[in-house]
């Protein structure tokens, strides 16, 4: 994963070569699912809900919490928190954690930002309209 990328390049990229990872989910810094392999938009949502339920129980005890993995007999849940933006996974029974998250610091690290929309300067008289108008 050489630059910046979108999110869904990101994740294809990364399940193609992590075969532990099922579904992934990446959440921006408002909350909204910015990308996911899961297969439908409410997949998506559920994970990227969960991931903010376990974040939030976490920070209780270890505030800013950075990742997490829960573990269930059919597999495990990571969580990576890179800043404002999240990434969850689900994965197979007994993944290698350290290369899981890895995986996934790798991944949401190369994700682009979203570009904020540029305003232009309002002439005389005018409204600011924004410049992708």
């Amino acid at each position: 994963m050489l630059g910046r990328v979108d999110a869904t390049q990101a994740i294809a990229e990364m399940t193609e070569i992590s075969p532990q990872v099922r579904e992934v989910v990446v959440v921006g810094a408002d909350g909204a699912v910015i990308g996911s392999n899961a297969a439908t938009p409410e997949r998506a949502q559920t994970l990227a809900d969960g991931a903010g339920r376990l974040l939030a129980a976490a920070d209780r005890d270890q505030p800013e919490l950075a990742q997490l993995e829960a573990s269930t007999t059919a597999g495990s849940v990571f969580v990576v928190r890179d800043g404002e933006r999240v990434i969850a996974a689900t994965t197979t029974p007994e993944p290698t954690v350290g290369l899981v998250f890895y995986d996934l610091k790798t991944c949401l690290r190369s994700i682009e930002a979203p570009k904020p929309k540029r305003r232009r300067r309002a002439a005389a008289g005018e409204e600011e309209a924004d410049a992708s108008a």
